[in-house]
């Protein structure tokens, strides 16, 4: 496949995704939102002393807030992305409860300038799609992969998404990291890396 076409798919796939997930409704989002979070807190390991990398939920992707809240309650280390410019990997921030929020491009919020950067163990990450494989489809701009790339070590890639985010395959460059899981209102699923044979079934 040319670069072209490669590209052209990829397009085509995004525009799909975002109008399947603005099919889903406002009730079925909230209660899609909790039983994620009670699916992650059940199906994933986080150890005490690791730091998790959440997001602040814009549009209509599912609302990480209440993962957000249940981890920082249970005294998990928290950080958020900032967005530093177009072509630069975000800055990770922690954030400490009861301190304020500021605007960090695309609808988003961040912690404050002086927040210390960090290095997360486990990235959740938003998405527009994603299928049996692990393989991420997101908005193009390609944040997330130059974050990933940039990170000292590899943190546990956690995708967050609604279970009718799911397609049937989605082509992967050189430069797509693969998720190692994936969260939604359905459970958790591990995905195979290339030791493994497939991928598990949600639960």
């Amino acid at each position: 496949m040319t670069d072209i076409a490669f590209e052209a798919e990829k397009a085509l796939l995004r525009d799909r995704a975002r109008a399947q997930r603005a099919r889903i409704s406002t009730g079925d989002r909230a209660a899609a939102a909790r039983a994620a979070a009670s699916h992650f807190g059940e199906g994933v390991e986080v150890p005490p002393d690791a730091v998790v990398a959440l997001y602040w939920p814009i549009r209509d992707e599912i609302d990480c807030r209440p993962l957000l809240a249940r981890l920082m309650d249970g005294g998990q280390a928290v950080c958020l992305p900032v967005v530093e410019g177009d072509d630069a990997p975000l800055l990770l921030r922690l954030w400490e409860a009861g301190t304020p929020l500021y605007p960090s491009g695309f609808g988003t919020l961040a912690p404050v300038e002086t927040a210390p950067v960090a290095v997360p163990d486990i990235m959740v990450i938003p998405l527009l799609g994603f299928d049996r494989m692990g393989t991420r489809l997101g908005y193009g701009r390609g944040y997330y992969d130059r974050t990933i790339a940039n990170l000292p070590r590899r943190p546990l890639l956690v995708g967050y998404a609604f279970a009718a985010q799911e397609v049937p395959a989605i082509p992967r460059a050189p430069h797509d990291v693969p998720l190692d899981l994936i969260v939604t209102e359905h459970g958790v699923r591990r995905f195979a890396r290339p030791a493994d044979a497939e991928p598990e079934p949600s639960s």
